[in-house]
Parts: structure tokens; C-alpha cells; sequence
């Protein structure tokens, strides 16, 4: 794919505006709240407008609808009137706030990622939203909406500092070229869903729940009250699932894999390089006569965790083999849990635990009816801690946990305890040795 030249840059240090359409946006966070409430409080509100119009005039009703959407609209542009960002050779800062002031100081060496999304109606006006991950913060910062031109051609900039390059290189450097490693396709995402057990799940309780509590309690109200939530899970696991991983493709940029996906809202995300905690390989029971599986994530700062939504086992390593350079998940040999004191303290399930470890990875597989392996790079490991319970200990077995710096923990459970000890005492020294002699974390490189 051929880069796109970047526009002219704008000079350092100097402030620019957002979108003009911002203030339209953010004028529909109130009028949607005043709208809300008057749907919630319908009888009282007819009553006040009534009560109202009888005194004051018929007019006063839509005076009072006027003054809010006049209020919203000057709020909207207000926000926008006092909102700048600025890049500057080693940050990027935005300052918000009409009373109360607020600059945000983003410091472009601690970035994660820098994701566009295209929500709808953004989408439609031709605009974007930047997020930013970065280092140490759970929130990410924003900003909504720039042209999408100006977002991609910002997103590079951002990136090409944050790598390194001189800042009058970086604001030439343009969109990073990609190369497409696997595109989904829609059947079979819909297929993928219709074989999930926690769809069907979801289904069956959203339709037998609200039913039983109609038979138990002879009230309508009850029940719905009860199937709201459930219409909501039910939601979440199928058709927003089908929304959010349509079209989901992973390409390979100098700046990491690049993640594009989405029906209605359009979302462009990047799984930055050597930030990878933790890679989970998800197996669930009726995907496993097609040999598919799913792929998701640990990223340290960065809420991306899915990687490949569906795809054949084949596919999916290779993507996970960009992820983790020199890895070869097809080689990973799976010793099982001791069976003469595993059986004893978890009966049936202890035949799906298992262990292996490579000279890269620590990797653990856990479950029967829905299988999950999970590998961490040894350079990734922050602590290693053995437990044992008062059982464990009659039985001779222990857990032996490994955490990383993205607060994921992946255990080894019930090894024998001889052997659980040493694996702790190794674990550290590998841990150690993986990251004096790891590559370093940095953008295109």
C-alpha cells in the first residue's frame, strides 16, 4: 500500500482548534439529557407545561424547549471556542475548559497507542476521533473530532516522534505503509457466533428467566424488569459482538498491527510493538471440529484485548507470530498435572491443566469444555509467587503464578510440589536473563 502524502505541517508549538463540527456534537449531550428526563417524567412534565401555559401564555412550553437548546448550542460552542491542542518536540498538549482550566501534558515517549474511530455520524461529516494510550494511565485521552484527513496525518506525526525521528523529519514521515495479514469474513463471524455456547446461553436465560418470574410472582413489571439486563447480555454476545468485529482485518505496519473493524461504528486501533503482556488462545468446545479459535490480548496501558475475533489455527498463529517474534505455538508440548494428587483436589477438570515451557515462553492450558492457553514471554514476567492451600498441601501440589505489568496473572496449577518449587527458582532466573537480553520497546524499529 502506497503512503498518502501528508498534508503541510503546521509549525511547532502552535495551537490549532478541532473540527467545527465538535460544538454540534457536544450540544447533544444535554439536549439528550433534557430529553431523557422529560421521557422519565412525562405526566409530571405535561402537568408543569400545562399548569405553566395556563398562567403565563400557551407559548411558554416552547420558550422553556428553546432556552435549552439555545443553552445546549452555546455550550457546544463555547467548549469547542476554548479547546487547543499543540505538538511540540516532546509532548502533546491539550488545554480545555471555559472556568476551570485544564491542560493535559502528553508526553510523546510514553505513548502506547494512538487509535482514529469513526463513529456513524462522524463518519457521514467526514470526521474522527484520536485516542491516545499512554503509559501509566487508565483513561485514555482524546480528541473529537478532527477532519480524517488531519487525524491520520496527526496519528503519524505522533507516531514518527514518538519513535524517534527528528522533529523536522516527523511531520514528513506520513501515514507507515501496511501489509494485510487476515481479513475476516462476515460468514464466518456469523457462523463463529451461532456456534458459541454463550450465545445460545444468553438466549435461553433472556427467554426462561423472565418467564419464571412471571410464574412465580403473577407480575408483568417483575419480569420485564427482569429481561431488560438479560436483552442486554444477549446483545452484547451477538449482535454487538457482530457489530463491532465486522470486517475485522490485521495488517502489519512499522508501527505495529493495526486493527480495523466495525459495522456502524468504524474503529482503527494499534497493538503496539513489545508492549504485549500476555497472548490467550481460545478454543471453545463447538469451534474445535473446524480447528478455529480466537485470539486475545494483554497490552500494558491499553484496553485492546482482542486480537482475532475467529479465524482457523493456522491463520491465527501466524498473526500471533508477529506478535511474538520467534515463538512457534505449534511446538509447545503440554505436560498434565500430576494425576495422584490433582484428581484429588479438582475431580473431572484436573485433565485440562497443563504446562509448557520454551526457551521464549511460559505457556498454560486450563479447561475442557472451553479450552484457553495462555503464553507470556519470559522478558514480560514482573513476578513469579507459589501458593499452595491447606488441601493442596495433603495432596503434594501447588500453583505456581506468574504476573505482568499489564495486571494479568497466568498460572501453572496443580504441579507437584517438588517440582512447583523449582519451577519458581527457574522462572525468575529466566525472567531475568529474557529481559537484559530483550529488544527494545520502541515505535518502528
Amino acid at each position: 500500500m502506497t503512503p498518502t502524502t501528508p498534508p503541510t505541517p503546521t509549525p511547532l508549538g502552535v495551537e490549532r482548534r478541532l473540527h467545527p463540527f465538535t460544538p454540534l456534537r457536544r450540544a447533544w449531550v444535554p439536549i439528550g439529557g433534557t430529553a431523557g428526563v422529560i421521557v422519565q417524567q412525562g405526566e409530571r412534565a405535561q402537568e408543569w407545561v400545562k399548569d405553566s401555559a395556563e398562567g403565563l401564555g400557551s407559548g411558554l412550553g416552547a420558550l422553556v424547549l428553546l432556552a435549552v437548546v439555545v443553552a445546549a448550542g452555546l455550550y457546544g460552542f463555547l467548549s469547542w471556542r476554548f479547546t487547543y491542542y499543540a505538538v511540540t518536540p516532546t509532548e502533546l498538549r491539550i488545554r480545555t475548559g471555559l472556568l476551570f482550566r485544564r491542560t493535559a501534558h502528553i508526553r510523546l515517549d510514553r505513548l502506547q497507542a494512538v487509535d482514529v474511530t469513526r463513529p456513524l455520524l462522524a463518519r457521514i461529516v467526514g470526521v474522527a476521533k484520536l485516542k491516545l494510550d499512554v503509559i501509566g494511565t487508565d483513561d485514555k485521552d482524546e480528541l473529537s473530532f478532527l477532519s480524517e484527513k488531519d487525524a491520520v496525518a496527526l496519528r503519524a506525526e505522533l507516531l514518527a516522534r514518538a519513535a524517534g525521528f527528528a522533529p523536522e523529519e516527523a511531520a514528513g514521515v506520513g501515514e507507515a505503509p501496511v501489509r494485510e495479514l487476515l481479513r475476516l469474513s462476515t460468514r464466518q463471524l456469523v457462523e463463529s457466533l451461532l456456534l458459541s455456547v454463550g450465545v445460545w446461553a444468553a438466549v435461553v436465560g433472556g427467554l426462561a428467566a423472565p418467564a419464571v418470574v412471571f410464574w412465580l410472582s403473577s407480575s408483568l413489571w417483575a419480569a420485564v424488569v427482569t429481561l431488560v439486563p438479560l436483552l442486554g447480555a444477549v446483545w452484547g454476545r451477538s449482535l454487538g459482538r457482530f457489530l463491532t468485529e465486522y470486517d475485522w482485518t490485521v495488517a502489519e505496519s512499522p508501527d505495529g498491527l493495526r486493527l480495523d473493524h466495525g459495522l456502524a461504528d468504524r474503529a482503527h486501533e494499534t497493538v503496539p510493538p513489545g508492549r504485549v503482556q500476555t497472548v490467550r488462545i481460545v478454543e471453545p468446545l463447538l469451534w474445535r471440529r473446524r480447528d478455529w479459535v480466537r485470539v486475545e490480548l494483554a497490552v500494558a496501558g491499553s484496553k485492546n484485548d482482542v486480537l482475532v475475533p475467529v479465524a482457523s489455527r493456522e491463520a491465527a498463529y501466524a498473526v500471533v507470530a508477529r506478535v511474538l517474534p520467534g515463538v512457534d505455538l505449534t511446538g509447545l508440548e503440554f505436560s498434565p498435572s500430576p494425576r495422584a494428587g490433582a484428581r484429588w483436589v479438582v475431580p473431572v477438570w484436573w485433565k485440562g491443566y497443563g504446562l509448557a515451557l520454551t526457551p521464549e515462553v511460559f505457556a498454560s492450558r486450563y479447561g475442557r469444555v472451553c479450552r484457553r492457553t495462555e503464553i507470556v514471554p519470559h522478558a514480560k514476567v514482573q513476578s513469579v509467587r507459589l501458593t499452595q492451600g491447606p488441601w493442596a498441601r495433603v495432596c503434594g501440589v501447588a500453583n505456581v503464578h506468574v504476573d505482568t505489568g499489564a495486571n494479568a496473572v497466568v498460572t501453572a496449577h496443580l504441579r507437584g510440589a517438588a517440582d512447583a518449587a523449582a519451577l519458581l527458582a527457574d522462572q525468575a532466573a529466566r525472567s531475568r536473563t529474557s529481559r537484559a537480553t530483550s529488544r527494545p520497546d520502541r515505535w518502528m524499529t
